[in-house]
């Protein structure tokens, strides 16, 4: 198949960036004039993702009774509503990205008039859902989202993926897209982890799901950029 990229936009929501933010990631307003530069870019597809949660989710730390209740710092299991012994083990978090509030919006800096698509993830109370794709669950997958289905309609090969946090939803977004079919590429420069010293590890988990991290300045995103004239030739 010919090159045909997309551009993931993973959560570059209020809720996730200073000054205000309820689960504000450091520095995380840096990366949106990158991320605007890679918006400009002749990519085939340009996705952005939205925590979207409800008020009783979950993963919220307010939902749980102490002392089992820290944000950060506890976890809870999870079970599968549909097949009781598969688990997982999540953090608890601030409430964030609540639906219907100004936490929940994209930053208002991002170019966003020229994103083709919104996908909204995290919506299921019952289940983490940091991939934009789907719930970690396999025995049956709980929460699911459209993404799959609009990057292959669009026929993409290549999947970049940009955004908030590298070490979770970006994270699981990137392992994910791999898993589906798709190269991915994660643009290092922009993007910002929860936790900056627990990236080692990431990046070890993306070398053993076969996907690479990428600067902005790369060969590989010169090859987007060069999408126009290819297409002349």
């Amino acid at each position: 198949m010919p090159f045909q990229p997309a551009l993931l936009i993973v959560d570059v929501q209020e809720d996730f960036c200073p000054p205000n933010g309820a689960l504000a990631v450091t520095d995380a307003r840096d990366i949106v004039p990158i991320i605007n530069d890679f918006l400009a870019m002749p990519f085939a597809l340009k996705v952005a993702t939205k925590d979207f949660h409800p008020r009783d989710h979950i993963s919220f730390a307010s939902n749980h009774s102490a002392p089992n209740n820290k944000p950060f710092e506890s976890t809870i299991t999870i079970q599968n509503p549909h097949n009781p012994e598969e688990t997982q083990v999540t953090r608890l978090w601030p409430d964030h990205c609540v639906q219907g509030t100004k936490g929940a919006e994209l930053l208002p800096e991002l170019d966003v008039g020229k994103v083709n698509h919104i996908t909204e993830k995290g919506q299921d109370k019952r289940v983490e859902m940091y991939s934009a794709f789907a719930d970690p669950f396999k025995s049956p997958c709980v929460a699911k989202s459209d993404l799959t289905e609009i990057l292959r309609k669009a026929d993409i090969t290549d999947v970049y993926v940009v955004g908030l946090a590298a070490d979770y939803c970006v994270k699981y977004t990137a392992i994910d897209a791999q898993n589906e079919g798709f190269k991915t590429w994660v643009i290092g420069d922009a993007t910002k982890a929860v936790d900056p010293s627990s990236m080692d590890g990431v990046f070890k988990e993306y070398e053993k799901a076969g996907v690479t991290v990428i600067g902005k300045d790369d060969a590989q995103v010169q090859r987007v950029r060069e999408q126009p004239q290819k297409a002349q030739e």
